[in-house]
């Protein structure tokens, strides 16, 4: 059996057990699904025919094109019915405690930009959910943001304690309105030239005069013109850093907030996963957001599979089998890739999902 068909098969397997009884349109749009992510982690592309290049199957490489074609194109893929239900499982999986986002843009496409909201997961962000605009590199309108953080907490309801760390795009104060009424907590960077207010006194960030070492906290400020709030502003410059950086927080302790805003570098690497160092999204030569915006489905599933694989690999100490032993300095996904490189080389089993294993127990371990 060709390691395309091994691949495809481990897939197809996955998916029959999620949803045994599709039928229809729907196992239809399923098996297109499952060629679409077979064909991306197998190529590490997102352009049609390289997908169609790892898919087995005797249909001709522009039928299978046309046939990706057809559902980018099909207004019934949407997030809710072919992503969401793979999120819920992932979520389900996570460990207990509050759940740490982020939100961020990227280009992606033919001058397309995605607005994801992701969690963070061992330093690494996993997609939530998104919207595609046409636009150029550059800020998006604050109304967007509203808008996909309003998706983000349909999807996540009121279960779990949330936290939403943004950069300086995302210090609107409609946003973290929304934020905040939706029961989530935020910690936002921000200008060093905003406007603040404690009381009738208006002051800046330069009024700190935050030097190297130096970490500043006020609570009870009001921010910007719009005079929002009451919040808590920080200024901290980190040794080692070029210049301090500001924040915005509804959170109660300062130090805390903080400790989670240096966890927000994650979701750089989820882009790049996605497009340099990964499946090359920004050079699928799309451009229509909804089609985008499908192709991002196939996309951050076949995603998550890799993070997941590479979760797995970790945690049963089989990292040395791929790679050098005395050190690992390769991302979850990376190794996800190449666990699989190897079971298609070796003829081992291909594990396929959208679960994070449990954490064993050192009891458990020794069997106490």
């Amino acid at each position: 059996m060709s390691d395309n068909r091994r691949r495809y098969c481990a897939i197809k397997n996955a998916f029959s057990q999620l949803y045994p009884h599709a039928k229809g349109n729907k196992a239809r749009h399923l098996t297109t699904l499952i060629a679409m992510i077979c064909g991306i982690v197998g190529s590490q592309q997102t352009q049609l025919p390289a997908i169609a290049s790892k898919v087995p199957g005797k249909a001709k490489p522009q039928s299978r094109i046309t046939r990706y074609e057809r559902f980018l194109n099909n207004k019934a893929i949407t997030i809710q019915e072919y992503y969401l239900p793979y999120v819920e499982a992932m979520l389900a999986s996570l460990p207990q405690g509050p759940l740490v986002l982020v939100i961020d843009g990227s280009q992606v496409g033919r001058n397309s930009m995605a607005l994801v909201v992701s969690v963070l997961y061992e330093k690494r962000a996993l997609p939530l959910c998104w919207l595609v605009v046409n636009s150029k590199k550059g800020h998006l309108p604050e109304s967007l943001h509203c808008e996909l953080i309003q998706k983000a907490q349909q999807l996540l309801g009121s279960d779990r304690e949330v936290i939403l760390l943004g950069d300086g795009e995302f210090d609107g104060t409609q946003l973290l309105e929304t934020v905040k009424s939706g029961g989530w907590e935020y910690v936002c960077r921000t200008a060093k030239n905003v406007c603040l207010y404690e009381g009738d006194k208006s002051f800046g960030f330069d009024d700190l005069q935050v030097r190297e070492g130096d970490y500043v906290e006020i609570a009870e400020v009001e921010f910007t013109a719009a005079r929002y709030g009451p919040l808590t502003v920080i200024g901290v410059w980190e040794s080692g850093y070029l210049a301090p950086i500001y924040l915005v927080t509804n959170m109660e302790l300062g130090e805390e907030a903080l400790a989670c805003y240096r966890r927000r570098y994650g979701i750089e690497t989820f882009f790049s996963d996605l497009k340099s160092r990964g499946f090359h999204i920004a050079n699928s030569h799309l451009s229509d957001p909804e089609r985008l915006s499908r192709l991002l489905i196939a996309s951050c599933l076949g995603y998550i599979w890799m993070v997941c694989l590479g979760v797995r690999v970790k945690q049963k100490g089989k990292i040395p089998v791929i790679h050098r032993s005395n050190r690992c300095d390769l991302s979850l996904f990376q190794i996800g890739l190449l666990w699989l490189e190897h079971c298609l080389n070796e003829d081992l089993f291909i594990w396929v999902g959208f679960k994070f294993p449990r954490i064993r127990l050192l009891a458990e371990v020794h069997g106490t």
